[in-house]
């Protein structure tokens, strides 16, 4: 069975499912004795519920209740993919129904861990989700920016501009820095968040350009085309024609994060796969590359819409 397994697990968010509410305690009991405990016996032993928007199939994998989209496809492994959504199962049209269940039975504590860990990142994600009006706040190259609308400037056509603010700037204690963007005091919350996504790609754009041409000459590499990605798994990728695709939110880390991805990107126009002599590669520029994919990994962004 091991041998016709694969498992993956996404890098973003997924979609928080209801939680089971504990049920109500008495306010009085008949006769003195022992408090009653905070979550009733039942909803303590009440299965945890994962439910994929497209599910086909339903299997209880330890105390969870699993709904799972499950397909078909032309392939040798049962495929496992907790993602945004839940989790997804593909399987040889070979297999038979009941080696699909034994193969969830067998990865039932990953599967669990995998959801879990993916919901408590959306519950997580949602508590700092953006409220997008004048003075929201973002990180900018790892540092708070605070957004003021500015109807009264254009900016040179950029949209908006970031000052520094002083001890007790409009930006806040501290010197935050204050992001004006060209709006009008009563525009919109979807007006405000596009203003400030138009001006962070513009900056990204910039950014990665620099970096790249810092990096490109040192790994002996020459890049072709830099292309702004939205994609919901993956921070950047290289083709072999010299393309690269960084995601723009990586201008919200702090710079040395966003080498270590141009300089990952850069490693595979060298090595096209994740070998030890790609890694080395990786080394030779970014020495300290093993604490900032940790921190890329770790770090929680903002919930952006």
């Amino acid at each position: 069975m091991r041998g016709l397994l694969q498992m993956t697990l996404d890098l973003f968010d997924a979609p928080a499912a209801p939680s089971v509410a504990p049920a109500p305690v008495p306010a009085t009991e008949p006769e003195p004795g022992p408090a009653a405990p905070a979550v009733s016996l039942a909803d303590a032993l009440a299965p945890a519920n994962f439910t994929h928007p497209r599910a086909t199939r339903e299997v209880m994998l330890g105390h969870a209740r699993v709904a799972y989209e499950f397909t078909r496809a032309q392939r040798r492994t049962i495929g496992f993919v907790v993602g945004a959504e839940g989790l997804s199962v593909r399987a040889p049209r070979w297999v038979a129904l009941r080696d699909v269940d034994a193969a969830l039975q067998e990865k039932a504590e990953w599967i669990v861990r995998k959801l879990d860990e993916t919901r408590e990142r959306h519950q997580r994600m949602e508590s700092s989700r953006i409220e997008w009006r004048d003075g929201a706040v973002f990180n900018f190259l790892g540092e708070p920016v605070t957004v003021r609308l500015d109807p009264r400037h254009a900016f040179a056509g950029s949209g908006g501009a970031i000052l520094d603010a002083g001890p007790m700037g409009e930006g806040g204690a501290g010197g935050q820095r204050v992001l004006r963007l060209a709006l009008a005091g009563n525009a919109s919350s979807a007006q405000v968040r596009d203003a400030a996504q138009a001006w962070l790609m513009r900056q990204a754009r910039r950014i990665f350009t620099e970096r790249l041409d810092h990096f490109a000459p040192r790994l002996g590499v020459r890049w072709s085309k830099l292309s702004l990605s939205n994609a919901a798994t993956r921070w950047g990728s290289a083709s072999a024609d010299g393309g690269i695709r960084l995601h723009w939110r990586l201008v919200h880390f702090r710079l040395p994060v966003i080498d270590y991805v141009v300089a990952h990107e850069l490693s595979h126009l060298r090595v096209m796969d994740h070998s030890p002599r790609f890694w080395e590669t990786v080394e030779s520029v970014v020495p300290d590359y093993h604490q900032l994919r940790r921190q890329l990994k770790e770090e929680q962004l903002s919930r952006w819409s």
